[in-house]
């Protein structure tokens, strides 16, 4: 599917658009209040960990389809760049309460649960590439 917003995130101005990009492009889609809300909140926690870790990067947020076999289903899918340091420990960051921040280590897995489907690929140095998508019910 084609892309509909891209938000540059090197700033917390920037982790604040891709929000609103989310929240605009997910009630357009028809999503209700709390998966709105659930998106919205992936979006903030993938964007500030590019703020965080990597500096600069970018959120992507387009509408996406499958055609199963019974019907085609609409969704909404995050793609979450940068080039940063790259993540050595996937599996320790995928574990709950684990932080590298202050923060509450909710991060990643918080990710992983408020989305259907996710996806991290990272490489030391190289950035990390996280995709996350939620599904029109």
């Amino acid at each position: 599917m084609e892309t509909q917003s891209c938000v540059e995130v090197k700033n917390e101005w920037g982790i604040v658009a891709a929000r609103q990009a989310g929240r605009t492009l997910s009630k357009e889609l028809g999503f209700g209040n709390v998966d709105q809300a659930r998106i919205t909140t992936a979006i903030s926690e993938l964007a500030r960990n590019i703020y965080l870790y990597a500096q600069r990067g970018e959120i992507k947020i387009e509408i996406v389809e499958d055609k199963g076999k019974f019907g085609t289903k609409k969704g909404i899918k995050i793609i979450a760049s940068d080039l940063g340091p790259g993540i050595p420990d996937l599996r320790q960051v995928m574990v709950d309460g684990f932080t590298t921040s202050s923060g509450l280590g909710a991060g990643l897995p918080g990710v992983r649960r408020l989305m259907d489907d996710f996806n991290i690929e990272s490489e030391v140095d190289k950035g990390t590439t996280i995709t996350a998508t939620k599904w029109l019910r």
